[in-house]
């Protein structure tokens, strides 16, 4: 349930807003101001974590980094555990441990829509190796 909230912007930002809901298609000036809020307040509280648009929608990411839900999938697929699994997801995402330990801490706060988008794109990739297999058989 969403409560109101009455916010005065200044004239130069309130167009800056209008103008942006314009290029979203479906967007309206409170939903993108509620969106920016979210997202900017996720970014204050995790640190390295920026939002992005893509073919799956809008989606947490390590800063000039990969998704988040990838370093996450990543460290479930490794045998390793512990620091080594840090260790080792690092070295296979050539990311520095710190920026690892950045997604798990971000996948801690938001596990349902980390889980959500992992399950997404395992469902695409079963979804394009059918094809694949299918395209096979065609050219058999």
């Amino acid at each position: 349930m969403s409560t109101p909230l009455s916010i005065r912007f200044e004239a130069r930002l309130l167009e800056r807003l209008r103008r942006r809901t314009q290029a979203t298609p479906g967007a309206t000036p409170s939903g993108l101001a509620h969106r920016l809020v979210d997202e900017g307040l996720r970014m204050a509280d995790h640190p390295g974590v920026v939002f992005k648009d893509g073919p799956s929608g809008r989606r947490a990411a390590l800063a000039f980094g990969p998704d988040v839900w990838e370093v996450i999938k990543v460290l479930r697929e490794l045998d390793e555990r512990g620091e080594p699994a840090v260790a080792a997801a690092a070295e296979l995402l050539a990311l520095p441990p710190a920026k690892v330990r950045v997604a798990m801490h971000y996948y801690a706060g938001y596990r349902e829509e980390i889980d959500g988008e992992i399950d997404e794109a395992d469902r695409v990739s079963a979804e394009a190796e059918r094809a694949w297999h299918v395209e096979r058989q065609l050219l058999a």
